[in-house]
């Protein structure tokens, strides 16, 4: 079967990282690609490099275009898509990229975001730890799905092994992450323009006003957290996109070094797409981008008795339309990994 598909937002980067992956899927045909001020233009203007796609306009975002494809995905900003979201009752798969049903919590979306709350939907990080089993499960058939925040996703793949373990204490993390602007969208913003970026880096939502912030306590909770508790630093860097999360945790009670590792290789040892690399190894930004992948290194500081797992993904990726496609297959049946490379590109 070849499931129809249109893709919101289809002029932004992540929209444009969804149709560069999509056109490579067997068992999906792109048939509508839809954008605001851009609707009327030819794709192709706003995403050059996706030649295959030369023969698609961009066309208005409203619910009677969207509806009547088998599959949706919204890649609109934060705050946009619920008012689409509940025209679309016709559409067998939504997938939300933006964070209007990622929270379950309305306090947490009145504080970090505000405006209109929508239901929480199924979270697509299939990897994570939920409970005794992986969210991977919860994504079996699902009909709505919540795409992650890639910073969020990230540091929570770093953390729920050693939560759901008990070898770390969730009370007292900290995570300073290395991230690139695209993960801030298209938009034209003065502190984003090349140069104010080149030759510097510059901490943002600093002192806990990130609006992933509560995201990754809702993961940690679910990998078994009672109280999370998390300060979280991004930094924007010269590259165009990537991210190295450096996430630290007290050691919880006498864990030992095996112990602690072990709860990463038990959690990740059988995964594609998370791999723990060998003791003494941490990963870079530049073998994950343009692969669906997270390489994560783990070291134990025992004099400061802390763990420290450090994590890289492309945000564009991993952290947001790769794993989109990836929840996709699990809710259809399909091959997880379709259309989804553990390779990057180099140099």
């Amino acid at each position: 079967m070849t499931y129809s598909v249109a893709v919101s937002g289809a002029s932004g980067y992540a929209g444009g990282e969804l149709l560069r992956l999509l056109a490579d899927h067997p068992d999906v045909e792109i048939r509508t690609v839809t954008a605001h001020s851009n609707a009327g233009q030819p794709l192709i203007a706003h995403q050059p490099h996706l030649r295959s796609l030369a023969h698609l306009t961009l066309q208005d975002t409203t619910p009677e275009i969207l509806s009547g494809h088998d599959i949706v995905f919204l890649a609109l900003p934060h705050g946009q898509s619920g008012r689409y979201t509940d025209a679309l009752t016709d559409v067998k798969l939504v997938i939300d990229c933006g964070a209007d049903h990622r929270l379950t919590g309305k306090d947490d979306w009145d504080a970090f975001y505000g405006g209109d709350f929508h239901e929480a939907w199924t979270y697509g990080v299939p990897e994570l730890i939920v409970g005794a089993g992986k969210q991977r499960d919860q994504l079996v058939g699902a009909t709505r799905i919540a795409a992650p925040g890639c910073n969020a996703s990230t540091i929570s793949l770093s953390l729920a092994p050693g939560v759901a373990a008990g070898v770390i204490d969730a009370s007292d993390i900290v995570s300073v992450l290395a991230v690139g602007p695209s993960g801030a969208g298209k938009s034209l913003k003065p502190n984003l323009l090349a140069s104010e970026i080149l030759g510097s880096a510059n901490p943002y939502a600093v002192g806990g006003s990130h609006r992933h912030t509560p995201e990754v306590q809702q993961a940690l909770r679910a990998a078994g957290a009672i109280d999370p508790r998390i300060s979280f630093t991004p930094v924007l860097v010269p590259m165009a996109r990537g991210i190295l999360a450096t996430s630290t945790a007290r050691i919880a009670g006498d864990a030992s070094d095996e112990q602690i590792r072990a709860a990463w290789e038990d959690a990740y040892g059988d995964e594609t797409f998370v791999q723990l690399l060998p003791e003494g190894q941490m990963p870079r930004t530049a073998d994950v981008i343009g692969a669906n992948t997270a390489l994560i290194g783990l070291a134990i500081d025992r004099a400061a008795g802390r763990v420290v797992v450090v994590t890289a993904v492309d945000n564009l990726t991993k952290g947001t339309a790769g794993a989109a496609i990836q929840s996709m297959n699990i809710a259809l049946g399909l091959p997880e990994g379709r259309a989804l490379s553990v390779n990057g590109v180099a140099p």
